[in-house]
Order: C-alpha cells, then sequence, then structure tokens
C-alpha cells in the first residue's frame, strides 16, 4: 500500500493507496490512489487548505449510496468520526447528537435501545449518519427530514464549520443542498436529531401495517422495538445483505408524476401501485414499475435485477460500474417506453473528471 503526503505549511495530509472495494456495498473495486480518512475535526483545515491549492476531491460515507469507477486518482476522503450523545431530553423531545462516521443502523438501534424513539422506520439503511442527510433517506413512511434539527458541516472553500437547519438544508425527496452542491463543498461531520414526543407510531405503510407483530399487539401498546423488529424483518425478507450480495439498496427514486398523468396510468393500468402527496401529486412505486416491465430477476454477466426487489441492483462479483450503468439506462428507458416516465437514479456516480 503506497503513501504518500500532501505538504500544508504545519499541517499535513498522509494519503494511502486503496481498493475500495470494500469501501463500497456494490462491492465495486476502484483503485483509488490517494485516500484519507478523517477521524477528527482537527484535519479539517488542511483539507481546506488542500482544496485552495485547486485539488478537488469526493467525501465518501460507507459507500452506501455510490457507484464508482474502476480508477480514481482525485482524493478521497473517507469520513470516520464517532460519537453520539444525548444533548436534551424534556417533555417535548429527545436532542441527539451524532457523529457523521457513526453507522446509521448502530445508530438507530443504539436509540430504540435508550428508548429515543422516532428513528425506528429507518432501521437496516446502510450508510453513515452523516451521508443520511445527503440522501434526505427515508423508508415506511418516514424521511429523515421530518427527524432533524440541524446539520454541523465544514465548508471547504472557506475553512470553517457551519451548523444548518433542518430548513436550510432544502431538504427533498432524496435530495438536499449537500446533493446539489459540487462535490467537496461540504464534509458533514455531525447531525443533530429532534425525536418528538409525545412518540407516535407509524405504521400505515402496507408492508408495516399486515405485518403479524403488529396486528396482534394493541396500537396502544406498540413500542419503537416492535416496528424497529418489524422493519428489519421486512426488509431481510426483501433485500439482500450487502455483506453477502453487492448493491447500493433502492437504486432508482420513485417517480412523481401530476394528477392529471396519475389518472391517465390509472385508466391504462388500473393496478398501479401510486402514493397521494400533500400537494397534489402522485408519487408511482418505482418498483412496481420495473416489476411490470419484466425486469424482476434479469441477470447480465456479473450484474442483476434482485428477484425479490426490482428496485435493487446486484453485483454477482467482478462487476463494472459501466456494466451496473447500462443495465440502469436499459431499465429506465424500458420504464419510459411503457409509462412515459423516466426513472432517475438514486446513488451518486463517482468519476475523475466531475
Amino acid at each position: 500500500m503506497s503513501i504518500n503526503t500532501a505538504n500544508l505549511g504545519d499541517e499535513a495530509l498522509v494519503f494511502k493507496h486503496r481498493d475500495l472495494k470494500f469501501y463500497n456495498t456494490l462491492g465495486l473495486s476502484c483503485d483509488a490512489t490517494r485516500t484519507f480518512i478523517i477521524s477528527d475535526t482537527g484535519q479539517l483545515s488542511a483539507i481546506s487548505a488542500l482544496a485552495a491549492r485547486g485539488e478537488s476531491f469526493w467525501v465518501l460515507g460507507a459507500g452506501s449510496n455510490v457507484v464508482l469507477p474502476a480508477a480514481l486518482k482525485k482524493p478521497v476522503l473517507i469520513v470516520a468520526m464517532k460519537g453520539i450523545s444525548l444533548l436534551q431530553d424534556n417533555a417535548d423531545a429527545w436532542v441527539v447528537d451524532a457523529a457523521a462516521g457513526e453507522s446509521w443502523h448502530e445508530f438507530v438501534q443504539y436509540c430504540v435501545d435508550q428508548e429515543w424513539n422516532g428513528l425506528e422506520n429507518l432501521a437496516l439503511i446502510p450508510g453513515t449518519v452523516g451521508a443520511a442527510p445527503v440522501q434526505n433517506i427515508g423508508a415506511y413512511g418516514v424521511e429523515i427530514a421530518s427527524r432533524i434539527e440541524s446539520v454541523t458541516a465544514w465548508h471547504v472553500k472557506e475553512s470553517r464549520s457551519v451548523t444548518l437547519t433542518a430548513e436550510q438544508c432544502q431538504f427533498a425527496y432524496r435530495d438536499s443542498l449537500f446533493k446539489r452542491a459540487a462535490p467537496g463543498t461540504w464534509i458533514i461531520t455531525s447531525v443533530r436529531f429532534r425525536l418528538p414526543k409525545p412518540w407516535l407510531p407509524v405504521t400505515d405503510y402496507p408492508d408495516l401495517s399486515g405485518h403479524s407483530i403488529l396486528t396482534s399487539t394493541e396500537r396502544g401498546s406498540l413500542t419503537s422495538r416492535n416496528i424497529f423488529d418489524v422493519v428489519c424483518d421486512v426488509r431481510r425478507s426483501k433485500l439482500p445483505d450487502p455483506k453477502v450480495l453487492g448493491n447500493a439498496g433502492s437504486f432508482f427514486k420513485n417517480p412523481i408524476v401530476s394528477a392529471e398523468y396519475h389518472q391517465q396510468l390509472v385508466e391504462r393500468f388500473p393496478k398501479i401501485v401510486s402514493y397521494p402527496q400533500s400537494d397534489g401529486r402522485f408519487k408511482l412505486a418505482a418498483g412496481w414499475l420495473i416489476d411490470q416491465a419484466g425486469w424482476k430477476g434479469v441477470r447480465r454477466a456479473a450484474v442483476g435485477v434482485h428477484d425479490r426487489q426490482a428496485l435493487v441492483l446486484v453485483n454477482y462479483g467482478g462487476a463494472s460500474s459501466g456494466q451496473v450503468l447500462e443495465l440502469a439506462d436499459d431499465i429506465s428507458a424500458s420504464v419510459a417506453s411503457i409509462y412515459g416516465v423516466r426513472l432517475e437514479i438514486e446513488p451518486v456516480v463517482f468519476a475523475d473528471q466531475v
């Protein structure tokens, strides 16, 4: 493993040459010539100094929502800060702060163990705490935006720490200020969560409401542990473990269409799965569209569509980013030809030229 150092006055960044195959859940081999693990916020000023010299770079958490190329010469910064603390426990909410490098699922599990309720619907989503706001992760009726009080991030160009309210993060469906910014603009260092009291269980999502644990438990007796266990059970029954079969979770966003176009689709496809939105539009279930278009279980050499969840593309071993993206493009084109809706991918695609 080769090592090289960027000298920046009294500070230095020691880069290592790594294969990022074990730093991304798709399991794509990526020869990264310069990687640096950020374990302390005190290292961030050196990164800003590097950027001031004209360097651009990628920021990587657990690599759960990325597609990596075969090689990267651009520096890759791996966020690894740790720490969880309860800041407030009052009549209105639990306020919890978590460092960006914490495992998201382990953080959710820790909160459930402490009976800090409100994140249980987001169990078993791969990735880190710091990556969660970037994508505005959501599952089973809960989006992380509804639980965030603020995000603290390092603004690389300005070389300073900034705390942004949830509103300032400009959250949207699987989107945020951080995702729209140029790569290397922000490095999220911690996220503060406000988990409201009294706790109200969210169980109306179809996969949850019909589960035996919930149907056999009086609503007034439900605990966050009940819902956590159900979510884990449902996800494990439908989604492959990335440690066993490489994947990036849901690969496509659920498209949102106007009420008028939704009605047209319902007339043509009466069984189409959709969810009304607060603004009058409808969110279509991308997995249903892909499944009905005949893609579930399709395999092309080293890549394929998972046989239990059409939203998930998998790496059977030795796949390249080109193979993954080609399959995704073909699926999107197929769905567009049938339903008139173009699917967008969720993961961020890394490349030296961006």
